[in-house]
């Protein structure tokens, strides 16, 4: 049992771990105990239209714990760190005036970053620049990377070419390396919230997403996605989105599409994890061999060792 002493205030507390960890019950089990209520961080979850993709919670959750910033946008609209973060304080702030607390759970730690610490003193895009970049292949955009910021290569997933034309559009702009601008922005102390970081033995983490993409296809994923109508920028990013329209068309079979999804998944869930060790110093828990939250044993002192 948790005791009651370890949360004496209404300090908001981050829930954070890679997907297919658990943090959805996690979080619901602190709010359900300490008259807490859930506040989303994911940039896909925010979608309505989207709950089984995503991975959304319940009904049955829903109406146990309050939950705010989950399936309140059509995916016709543009999402980002930027806009999550005004209307996290928002609420925040407003879970708090009624004398609760948030706890904040997600895997887009871009979101909880924007969250804690404010978003980087980047430049906006340059539309000249981006047309001249968006014209050249990833090959070609690696390659000046690795010439003009050679550093970026260290932290940045190469094969993502959206980021990698940010990266080097930054440094273009600036004619700094973007990791001078990563550390500058790297502080890890969370100044007015508690965190924990779920995490599980590797090989049970990846069981576990195998199961949980596997049972999005008898949820009636395929049908769900099949509902969309407009599809905007954001919503289009979501895991498994582009896999389940190419099912939809013929061009590839069921088995495919789920092994696409859950190869995708799991090297999503190994960044996820990079990001949150090296962007925060929350207190890791441990959840291998746990099946229910509510077997695990909160000790009095953990809210307060969280950091």
């Amino acid at each position: 049992m948790i005791a009651s002493a370890s949360l004496n205030s209404n300090q908001p507390i981050i829930v954070a771990g890679p997907t297919g960890v658990g943090k959805t019950a996690f979080a619901a089990e602190l709010a359900c105990r300490f008259g807490g209520e859930i506040l989303g961080a994911d940039a896909f979850q925010v979608y309505a239209g989207l709950e089984i993709l995503t991975a959304q919670p319940d009904a049955g959750m829903r109406a146990r714990v309050p939950h705010h910033l989950i399936g309140f946008l059509p995916p016709s609209e543009p999402f980002d760190a930027a806009r999550f973060a005004e209307l996290a304080r928002e609420k925040i702030a407003a879970i708090s005036a009624r004398g609760r607390r948030a706890i904040i759970t997600g895997g887009s730690g871009l979101y909880l970053k924007a969250l804690t610490h404010g978003l980087a003193d980047l430049p906006p895009p340059d539309p000249a620049l981006r047309a001249e970049l968006s014209a050249l292949s990833l090959e070609e955009l690696q390659r000046r990377l690795d010439e003009s910021d050679p550093a970026a290569r260290n932290h940045l997933d190469l094969q993502n070419p959206r980021r990698v034309l940010r990266a080097l559009e930054i440094h273009l702009l600036t004619g700094r390396s973007t990791a001078d601008l990563r550390d500058e922005w790297k502080d890890k102390s969370t100044p007015g919230f508690h965190g924990f970081l779920l995490t599980r033995d590797r090989a049970e983490l990846d069981a576990r997403i195998t199961g949980n993409v596997q049972a999005m296809f008898p949820s009636g994923v395929v049908a769900e996605v099949g509902r969309l109508t407009e599809i905007g920028p954001t919503a289009a990013r979501a895991i498994g989105l582009r896999e389940i329209q190419a099912l939809r068309r013929g061009e590839l079979a069921e088995r495919q599409c789920l092994e696409a999804i859950t190869l995708a998944t799991r090297r999503y869930a190994k960044r996820q994890l990079t990001w949150f060790r090296n962007q925060f110093t929350f207190r890791t828990i441990d959840l291998t061999g746990l099946q229910n939250t509510s077997e695990f044993v909160f000790d009095p002192d953990l809210i307060e060792s969280a950091r």
